[in-house]
C-alpha cells in the first residue's frame, strides 16, 4: 500500500523503516528536500511544488501525519477522497488544549483545574478561582515547553500575558506529582486495541531527556486505570492509529495532562524494547493489518533523546545493549537530533548503561 505522510521528519522517518518490511510505499509532504524523511521515500517538497499536497494525495492510498498542528482544512480536504488517519475528530480536538480539556471533563477523566484566557482581566480572574502556582500555555501550537509559562505570583500577572503574544491561551492549575507517566496505545480500523506499558519520563526545560520503559513499581490497578482513560479517549473520537496520553501520578491518583494523535517521542524505546514498535503498529493500524503485540521484549528498556548536539555517539555504538538513531539534522540548541534505546536484564544492567551515556543527559 502507498502511505502518504503529512510531514518529513523523524517521526515519518521511523514510520517509514517500519512500514518498508511490510511492503508499503512511503511518500512525504514538507518544505524541503533535506528534511529527515526526504531519502525515505517520495518527497512532495514544497519548494518544488506549489501544489506537494494534491501530489502526495495523487500518490497515496492512504494518508497519516506527523503533527497535532496538522491543518484541519487540509484533512477535510483529503479524506473526501482518500482516507486520513487519525480521522478529522483526533486532529481538531488534540490541537487545541481547552477543545483537549473539554473531552476529558465530558468523559469524567480527571486533569488539572483550567480556564480559557483572551485578556489579561481573564487572566486575573482565573488565578482567583484557581490559585497559585500555575501554568499559563498557549491554547494552540507550543511543544517541548515552548509557548508556556510558570506563574507563582500575582506580580507575574502581566508578563505571563504579554508571553502569550497576543493569542488565546489556558490557565491550568500546578499538579503537584510524584512522577511523569505516559501511555501510548494503537486502536485498529476493525476496533482492536492495544496497549503499550506505562513509562515514566524526565523532562528538562520542557524537553524530555529519559524514557524508562516500563516505569517501575506501577501497580497493575494504576495501568488499567490508564488504559481505560485510554479506551473511552479512542472511541470516543473513533481514532485509528497510535494515541498518547501524558499523565501525572500523584497522591491521589492519575492526572492526565494532554494527548498526542501519533507516534510520541516517549514510545521510541519500544523499537528494540517492545514486540513491535510503536511505528510498526501505527502503519498496520491505518493500513487495516492485525496489530501487533505490544508486550515488552525485556523487563527493563530506556530511550535517551539527544538534544542539541550529537555528541560522543561512539560511546552507544561501543555498547552492546545499546541502539544509537541519528535522524539525519543539523546541531541546533535545543533541537532533537537523534536517540538512544537501551535494553536490559535487570535494573542494575539499566542503570550502569544510562551512566555510561551521561553525557547526553543535563548535568
Amino acid at each position: 500500500m502507498k502511505i502518504g505522510i503529512l510531514g518529513a521528519g523523524q517521526l515519518g522517518r521511523m514510520m517509514a523503516i517500519s512500514g518498508y518490511p511490510l511492503n508499503h510505499q512511503f511518500g512525504f509532504s514538507g518544505h524541503s528536500n533535506d528534511e529527515p524523511s526526504a531519502l525515505l521515500g517520495h518527497m512532495f517538497a514544497l519548494e518544488n511544488n506549489a501544489d506537494n499536497i494534491e501530489s502526495l494525495a495523487a500518490f497515496a492510498d492512504v494518508i497519516t501525519y506527523e503533527s497535532e498542528n496538522t491543518d484541519v482544512e487540509i484533512v477535510r480536504e483529503l479524506n473526501k477522497d482518500i482516507p486520513v488517519y487519525p480521522g478529522e475528530k483526533s486532529l481538531f480536538t488534540t490541537q487545541h488544549r481547552g477543545r483537549e480539556k473539554a473531552l476529558f471533563d465530558k468523559l469524567n477523566i480527571p486533569c488539572a483545574p483550567y480556564k480559557m484566557v483572551n485578556t489579561l482581566n481573564d487572566l486575573r480572574q482565573a488565578v482567583s478561582q484557581i490559585g497559585l502556582p500555575a501554568i499559563l500555555k498557549t491554547a494552540t501550537e507550543g511543544y517541548d515547553g515552548k509557548g508556556q509559562f510558570l506563574m507563582r505570583s500575582e506580580d507575574q500577572l502581566q508578563e505571563a500575558f504579554d508571553s502569550m503574544n497576543g493569542v488565546e491561551s489556558i490557565l491550568e492549575g500546578f499538579v503537584n506529582f510524584k512522577r511523569e507517566l505516559s501511555l501510548i496505545a494503537v486502536r485498529g480500523i476493525d476496533d482492536d486495541h492495544k496497549y503499550y506499558p506505562l513509562v515514566e519520563n524526565t523532562h528538562h526545560d520542557g524537553i524530555l531527556r529519559l524514557t524508562i520503559a516500563p516505569a517501575q513499581a506501577i501497580d497493575p490497578k494504576v495501568q488499567k486505570i490508564a488504559e481505560h482513560y485510554m479506551q473511552i479517549l479512542l472511541d470516543e473520537m473513533d481514532h485509528v492509529g497510535v494515541l498518547t496520553i501524558e499523565l501525572f501520578e500523584t497522591d491521589s491518583g492519575l492526572v492526565v495532562n494532554e494527548m498526542a494523535p501519533r507516534v510520541h517521542n516517549s514510545g521510541h524505546w519500544s523499537i528494540e524494547g517492545a514486540n513491535t514498535s510503536q511505528f510498526e503498529n501505527h502503519i498496520r493500524a491505518i493500513t487495516g493489518m492485525p496489530l501487533g503485540d505490544t508486550s515488552p521484549v525485556h523487563n527493563f528498556s530506556a530511550m535517551i533523546n539527544i538534544i542539541g548536539e550529537l555528541g560522543p555517539t561512539d560511546i552507544a555504538l561501543k555498547m552492546a545493549n545499546a541502539h544509537l538513531h541519528l535522524y539525519d539534522k543539523s546541531e541546533r540548541k535545543n533541537r532533537k537530533l537523534g536517540h538512544i534505546n537501551i535494553v536490559a536484564n535487570s535494573q542494575k544492567e539499566l542503570d550502569n548503561s544510562i551512566k555510561q551515556l551521561k553525557d547526553f543527559l543535563p548535568k
